[in-house]
């Protein structure tokens, strides 16, 4: 008898209505930074049905939704100019108390290891930019790495404000791109790192668009299983990505492209579809400034060039702008530790671009086109309109080749913002290449100081063998 009344008890209580908690995703939670006078998209869980009301302090407007029927929620908020501290109450069957939230400018901040680098980890004058780092109006939040074959709906992390103690283990690219921000401004801004060391480009889209196109899928079975990172396409977009979209930003910042080496050949396609799945997913046409990748010593000969090549042929996706970083990288080091001036170059673009800052150089040259002069080429570019220069007393880097395709080393002048290049046995040149190799470090700018993209005229087959 006791062991049947035990059992209807029991049935009782599962026949019983569950009630869920009021509750949000990682994203939203004290000392977080809203993206100013936009309509942010503000959501969570509750039970099915349920009433849930979003109060938000800096104007006292209430926002009330139920819950549907699968337990989500979600609300748009018209956001004020940037300022604050504020708070924002979510209520239902319980109430939540959001603090120290920021009103200012949101970029994502993602790639693989040379955009999860930090000062821990080992950067150009560590001990005083970690000392310096008290910034109360800039804000963290680093997404924990996780992988998933499905999209999540929530991931690991949390909102820190910037100090001493949590800038030493923050992207240190991302950081320094978000101090020039906040310095030029005078405004919030906050920054959330999505990024995990090794991951190609096809670890950070939605899987659907590789399925759906057989030349990236064919160029994705390329890539084999490493130790140190997830390579299916779609692994990190599924848990570090989609939980946070749609939070609303200003743009995003990307430092990736040694993890597509192994598939060169696809990343000219990849990566602006890449950028154009971002935009489709948050709905909104965003700024995304891009790393290049430094000089490196990688184990087939001209794969790092050809992946600087696609990346430099991405800037024809709109609202796209791109950093060199040849001058500053490492050949013997995959991670350079000079951190500083990369975050650097990226807010320039940020400055100019998006924020409409006068006065900042935000590109080096960029190859333009040629024209054949009898036995020499000129070469014109853009970004070079208060001319050109040279660091050292040789211009270097720069090859050129005949109709036979064997390109050779080549003397090369300035004159004003053209560069002429010749070599005495090339009588009818149709072709230049500069710094079109895996290791080249060359030293070409504009007068402005920012170095030239390597770039090449021709379209020739490219050889890519292993390293002797």
């Amino acid at each position: 008898m006791k062991k049947l009344f035990a059992l209807l008890f029991t049935a009782s209580l599962l026949s019983l209505p569950l009630s869920a908690k009021v509750s949000l995703p990682a994203i939203f939670a004290d000392h977080m930074v809203l993206q100013q006078k936009s309509q942010v998209a503000f959501w969570g869980w509750a039970s099915p049905l349920e009433e849930v009301t979003v109060i938000t302090g800096w104007n006292g407007k209430k926002h009330t939704v139920k819950a549907d029927n699968h337990a989500n929620w979600k609300v748009t908020i018209e956001t004020p100019a940037a300022g604050g501290p504020h708070e924002i109450t979510v209520f239902g069957s319980n109430t939540l108390l959001l603090r120290d939230v920021l009103i200012g400018e949101v970029w994502v901040c993602s790639g693989q290891s040379n955009m999860e680098w930090t000062a821990r980890s080992g950067i150009d004058n560590a001990t005083r930019e970690v000392l310096e780092a008290n910034y109360a109006g800039i804000r963290f939040f680093s997404v924990g790495r996780r992988s998933a074959p499905e999209k999540q709906i929530d991931c690991v992390g949390e909102w820190m404000k910037c100090s001493p103690e949590t800038m030493i283990d923050f992207s240190a690219v991302a950081y320094f791109f978000g101090r020039e921000l906040h310095k030029n401004l005078n405004i919030p801004i906050g920054l959330i790192n999505t990024s995990w060391g090794g991951t190609p480009a096809e670890a950070w889209i939605n899987p659907a668009v590789i399925e759906s196109d057989e030349f990236l899928k064919s160029s994705a079975a390329k890539l084999t299983p490493v130790p140190w990172c997830p390579v299916e396409p779609g692994s990190a977009y599924n848990s570090m990505l989609a939980p946070i979209i749609p939070y609303a930003i200003a743009g995003a910042i990307w430092y990736q492209g040694e993890g597509n080496t192994a598939n060169y050949e696809a990343y000219a396609t990849l990566f602006p579809a890449m950028i154009q799945n971002w935009r489709k997913e948050w709905s909104k046409d965003f700024p995304f400034y891009y790393v290049q990748i430094a000089p490196f010593r990688y184990g087939k000969t001209n794969e790092g060039a050809l992946i600087r090549e696609a990346q430099l042929k991405s800037l024809s996706t709109p609202n796209t702008g791109m950093v060199v970083v040849s001058d500053i990288g490492n050949i013997e080091n995959i991670h350079p530790t000079n951190k500083t001036d990369v975050g650097k170059r990226l807010a320039g673009w940020a400055l100019s671009k998006t924020y409409g800052k006068e006065g900042i150089t935000y590109s080096g040259p960029i190859y333009k086109s040629i024209a054949i002069e009898k036995s020499k080429i000129r070469v014109f570019f853009d970004f070079a309109e208060k001319g050109l220069i040279k660091k050292g007393e040789t211009l270097t880097h720069f090859q050129i080749a005949d109709e036979d395709k064997k390109f050779v080393d080549a003397e090369a002048v300035i004159d004003g913002s053209t560069v002429i290049v010749s070599n005495a046995q090339v009588k009818n040149p149709v072709a230049v290449r500069f710094a079109f190799s895996n290791t080249a470090e060359p030293n070409l700018f504009n007068a402005e100081g920012l170095p030239a993209s390597s770039f090449r005229s021709d379209t020739w087959e490219v050889a890519v063998e292993p390293v002797k």
